[in-house]
């Protein structure tokens, strides 16, 4: 990244971030010890994928942007990122968002190609699963808990065959009990939180446990001061997510 394109990300990112990191060094209960190897390397081209929660409104006409705010939104993506970057200022990283919301497993797989393996990211994060049960709840959507982890599977199967050297890191759905979400969401929610893990361990993936790490943080404050809706993140969640992101990753 030259300087001109650094500064300007710095710029843009610095009065969320101050929030946000103050919030981490307070929450430091959610996140694992790191691992000894980082999965970040000098040159990669690092792809964020998901549904609304990585989305977190980017400027979709923006998408070849690199390293640049607007492309990513204002969520755990956009900070995980920031921080890498900064962390990293002579590591010539690409950083993508490629998150849509809405997206289900199956949405990702129809443009793969293109937002995807076209990309030839280094390393690839996924995050996917909320809204493959929330339509089903909502009467939009009939798949399974078994069509989610056999797409899914299917989805990363097909990554590797096109990106043999591809680094991977499957993040765990998750959702909290405020908002919009209730009982009714359990036990079957659960269920799509071990699919994911299953996946990932199958894939020899790296797997960031966003919803082990929510259960943790209410002991600290209320649901919603995470995630208002129970499924979208607020800046505090978001701040959290990317904490445990980075240090999942090793980055």
């Amino acid at each position: 990244m030259n300087q001109d394109n650094r500064r300007d990300f710095l710029i843009s990112t610095a009065g969320l971030t101050a929030a946000s990191w103050a919030t981490l060094s307070a929450t430091t209960f959610a996140s694992e010890k790191s691992p000894e190897t980082s999965l970040v390397e000098s040159g990669d081209t690092i792809l964020f994928q998901g549904d609304s929660i990585t989305d977190a409104g980017r400027n979709k006409e923006q998408n070849d942007k690199v390293n640049q705010q607007s492309a990513f939104g204002n969520g755990y993506a956009w900070m995980a990122a920031s921080e890498m970057l900064v962390s990293r200022p002579e590591g010539s990283l690409r950083c993508f968002n490629r998150g849509i919301s809405g997206n289900k497993v199956y949405q990702l797989a129809e443009r793969w190609q293109i937002d995807c393996l076209d990309l030839k990211p280094n390393l690839l994060s996924i995050l996917i699963g909320v809204n493959d049960i929330w339509h089903k709840l909502n009467g939009d959507y009939d798949g399974t808990v078994e069509v989610y982890e056999t797409d899914l599977d299917a989805l990363i199967a097909r990554t590797k065959a096109a990106l043999p050297d591809v680094k991977l890191i499957v993040c765990e759905p998750f959702v909290l009990k405020v908002g919009k979400v209730n009982d009714s969401w359990f036990p079957e929610f659960d269920e799509y939180r071990s699919a994911a893990k299953r996946v990932s361990d199958s894939a020899g993936a790296r797997f960031v446990a966003f919803q082990a790490m929510f259960d943790r943080a209410i002991d600290y404050a209320p649901p919603e001061y995470w995630a208002a809706d129970g499924v979208h993140p607020t800046n505090f969640g978001a701040a959290l997510m990317a904490h445990t992101w980075l240090q999942t990753v090793g980055a």
